[in-house]
């Protein structure tokens, strides 16, 4: 066993860093038996140095550019967000020959191409693991015990406070104003929870899933991107009519035309999913992620996708890999992005759609709406029509939803569109998409 210890470096301290260092200082003599070296923690960067924040005060710094220059330092392990400073300080290690580990997933789908870079350069591990789905081990499933198949479509459930919401909202009605008010409440949502709900967080995650699936840079500006603020107490109870739920997906696939050109599909969008779908009884805060691979076929994956402790498992894990290629001379998977596969813009992906618009209650009205889906080749699978009142309890129109088969974003947006313009249609209430269903 080599006597050399490993010098670490955490920059940032809150829940995440807290349970990391945790975790190096209460479970020392296991690390150092499965690493093969003594990890020992060297500094803490933190943005004020206080005696109250459970480390030892000589432990803690300010100065992040000098602890991670430090030479007793080996592995940098950032916690602090946001993308910067936390760009800075990642490459100030890797140009310093550190091993990165990081849970910093819009700075990994923003810059992954220059951290990547800068790793191969110095021929030092990078890591990130925490990005996407907290303790769940869903990168490096993919970027080695998948490494030899080919991956065909990764969809999950990636953001715990966007799932809280839908949850509750399936669960008891409540509209999406009270599902977040509640959330807030429990700590499950951020004092802004923009990031969250309008899908950014997701979309930043959905990036960099795609990129290790398909051996392709994707950004999260590449990622179409939907969030769940006008998703409505109707639209679940219509969801459950048709036997569904509604979930924020991250959907990334490879799509390949009949002549064999190969494109990538990387979106986030509030959609019904069937309920004998896995992903449809996912609830609560927890992630998942279902993974289709050529060879391997189905595999999901399950589990806490936030919170320190499970977060910092995800951490661990990684400098445990990076440490042991420390020891023992080796490096971990590289940026793979042979493949350089264009990516597809939403228009032209196709799936089924569920339609919800108020109308006038009159005859014609449904071979009206129906004309307009056909005139745009939108073939129509289902049609629900049920009377409304107002107020007093008098008739004031109706509400029609509408299931589609399989067709483009274009083609639905166009017919969307021309709906919106009968005379006969009021109001369309919302257009959610259909996904885990067969066409």
């Amino acid at each position: 066993m080599s006597e050399k210890p490993i010098g670490i470096a955490v920059l940032g301290l809150g829940n995440v860093g807290t349970e990391v260092v945790r975790i190096i200082e209460e479970s020392a003599a296991d690390l150092e038996a499965r690493i093969g070296a003594p990890l020992q923690l060297r500094g803490v960067g933190v943005r004020r140095v206080a005696k109250d924040r459970g480390v030892p005060v000589d432990l803690l710094t300010e100065d992040i550019e000098q602890l991670v220059s430090r030479d007793d330092v080996d592995i940098v392990v950032e916690l602090m967000g946001p993308v910067e400073p936390a760009r800075k300080a990642i490459m100030a290690a890797l140009e310093q020959g550190k091993s990165v580990v990081t849970a910093n997933k819009a700075l990994m789908a923003q810059s992954t191409g220059e951290l990547a870079q800068a790793a191969e350069k110095a021929r030092v591990d990078l890591y990130f693991e925490a990005a996407v789905a907290g303790a769940i081990p869903v990168i490096r499933p993919l970027t080695q015990s998948l490494a030899g198949d080919s991956v065909v479509r990764v969809a999950g459930i990636v953001n715990g406070t966007t799932n809280y919401i839908l949850s509750a909202m399936n669960d008891t009605g409540a509209s999406y104003e009270s599902a977040l008010a509640d959330a807030s409440a429990l700590g499950y949502a951020e004092a802004d929870p923009t990031a969250d709900v309008e899908g950014y967080d997701a979309a930043a995650k959905a990036a960099i899933l795609a990129s290790i699936a398909f051996h392709t840079r994707v950004t999260a500006d590449d990622v179409y991107r939907e969030g769940i603020t006008k998703v409505s107490a109707e639209d679940f109870a219509s969801a459950k009519a048709l036997g569904c739920n509604i979930k924020l997906l991250a959907i990334c696939e490879r799509l390949v035309s009949g002549k064999g050109k190969q494109r990538v599909s990387a979106r986030v969008y509030p959609a019904l999913v069937p309920l004998d779908h896995p992903l449809a009884s996912v609830n609560g805060a927890f992630n998942a992620v279902v993974v289709e691979a050529e060879a391997a076929g189905r595999l999901m994956f399950y589990g806490q996708g936030a919170g320190g402790a499970p977060t910092a498992s995800a951490v661990m894990g990684d400098v445990v890999m990076a440490a042991r290629n420390r020891v023992q001379g080796g490096r971990g998977p590289r940026e793979s992005k042979y493949a350089k596969l264009p990516v597809a813009s939403i228009g032209a992906i196709p799936t089924r759609y569920y339609v919800n618009m108020n109308v006038k209650d009159q005859p014609g009205v449904l071979s009206a709406v129906a004309a307009e889906f056909s005139r745009h080749e939108v073939s129509i699978a289902e049609v629900r029509q049920e009377g409304m009142t107002d107020a007093e309890g008098e008739p004031c129109g109706a509400r029609i939803v509408v299931v589609t088969h399989q067709a483009t974003d274009a083609a639905l947006s166009e017919t969307v569109e021309a709906l919106a313009d009968l005379d006969v249609v009021q109001k369309i209430n919302s257009v959610l998409r259909m996904e885990g269903a067969t066409s």
